[in-house]
């Protein structure tokens, strides 16, 4: 017999406010009003305010940290609704507490990319309105903002909507304020089991759309800067593929991170089990090893046979100004990959190493794009400029910080209206 998920307490923490969610929400809103302080002094200033400047003359770089918070957040997007994606394909019925999640950072992260890129163009209303207007298809700039961020967006949502249709259903028989809410979403669905099996059908065949969909759109992203023949330390055939790897390397390791905080908050030790923890370790270890590997072969190729020009950015990257946040990158990836490996050699996966390593690649993935962004616009002229410097300025951190504050704060809303949680199949609605 089916059991009732019928409750009259609302489950992991829906519509339960404590004092340290308060706290931590004053916190973030506090963040979040001084990354629109910083952005409105940028809007009625202009972005001298910031550190960039035009390449050559003014010897800086155009393209900054919010351009490497773009590639960041997108990166981080793919993981998400991959391992979503691959829940369903897959069947992996032990990693389906974790597929809202998933699905849910995929498409605050999107959300976060488009507000980067609004911060980057000194007037976001005339670049939208001039996109559509004079913007050219062929182009991989085109592709970022209508494959990356229009097409991927929409299909996460579309995607995170079914897959909560059944919890909206479960949620609507409970008496609570958001019941239009539930209502709305679940828009009529009972969970019998001819709806239960077109629901698994419909998600099955989306998420087996969506996966070709991720891999064309972060290779567009790469192919923004890997296609750019004039401008050395980014014109190269991995530019697409090590953004897809280092965009799972991220992912996941902030999925490790989002899950083991929720599987203290909500106490839902039962459902985030260590299997969970030890697939995303083991799958995170897969990855960092191979991102680990272009690095090797960037290193050599730069360092063995580049022309000047590309010698020239190699030299600021590996030993000149941006060395000191490549080796850190290095050292945080390879000491995430040691701590995977011994875990999976020893068979025993321990929840905190599982975290600090999340936490090492994402620092490292920052850092790295960080630098793939900037080295080349500083050092990477062919015109006869001297070297240029970029600086992040206090407005541009305070952006960033803001926009991290938010996706927080919307995740945490999410959690308080809505199961972070997906309802077990074995419950009824009806």
């Amino acid at each position: 017999m089916a059991t009732r998920l019928e409750s009259k307490t609302l489950p992991y923490g829906v519509g339960h406010l404590t004092v340290a969610w308060y706290v931590v929400t004053a916190f973030l809103l506090a963040i979040l009003a001084l990354g629109l302080y910083a952005y409105s002094r940028q809007l009625g200033e202009g972005e001298i305010v910031t550190g960039m400047r035009d390449i050559g003359t003014m010897g800086g770089a155009p393209w900054g940290i919010y351009i490497a918070f773009v590639v960041y957040f997108v990166g981080v997007s793919f993981a998400g609704i991959t391992i979503a994606g691959m829940v369903r394909l897959l069947n992996l019925e032990h990693l389906r507490p974790i597929a809202r999640m998933a699905e849910l950072l995929t498409v605050i992260t999107l959300v976060l990319g488009a507000f980067s890129i609004l911060a980057d163009v000194g007037q976001p209303l005339r670049a939208l309105i001039n996109l559509p207007r004079y913007a050219r298809p062929m182009s991989p700039f085109f592709g970022t903002f209508t494959l990356v961020i229009a097409g991927y967006l929409f299909a996460s949502l579309v995607y995170l909507y079914l897959a909560g249709r059944r919890d909206a259903a479960i949620m609507a028989r409970q008496d609570t304020r958001f019941g239009w809410l539930y209502r709305l979403w679940a828009a009529g669905y009972t969970d019998t089991p001819e709806e239960r099996e077109r629901h698994r059908r419909t998600t099955f065949w989306l998420a087996l759309g969506i996966l070709p969909l991720l891999l064309t759109a972060h290779s567009t992203l790469g192919f923004v800067f890997g296609l750019q023949a004039g401008r050395p330390g980014w014109f190269s055939a991995l530019q697409a593929p090590a953004f897809v790897v280092l965009a799972g390397v991220s992912g996941t390791g902030l999925m490790i991170v989002i899950a083991a905080i929720l599987r203290r908050a909500l106490g839902a030790t039962r459902e985030l089990s260590i299997g969970v923890f030890r697939w995303l370790s083991n799958f995170l270890m897969v990855l960092t090893a191979a991102y680990l590997y272009f690095m090797v072969v960037e290193w050599l190729v730069s360092v063995y046979a580049a022309p000047s020009a590309e010698a020239r950015v190699a030299a600021a990257v590996f030993r000149g100004d941006y060395a000191w946040i490549y080796w850190l990158s290095a050292v945080a990836l390879v000491a995430s990959f040691v701590i995977l490996f011994v875990q999976y050699a020893a068979r025993n996966h321990n929840l905190a190493l599982a975290v600090i390593a999340g936490l090492l690649v994402n620092l490292a993935a920052i850092g790295k794009r960080y630098e793939i962004v900037i080295p080349s616009q500083t050092h990477g002229t062919l015109l006869p400029y001297g070297e240029g410097l970029y600086r992040p300025s206090w407005v541009e951190y305070s952006v960033i910080l803001g926009l991290i504050a938010l996706g927080v704060l919307l995740y945490m809303l999410f959690m308080k209206v809505f199961p972070i949680i997906e309802a077990p199949e074995s419950g009824e609605v009806a």
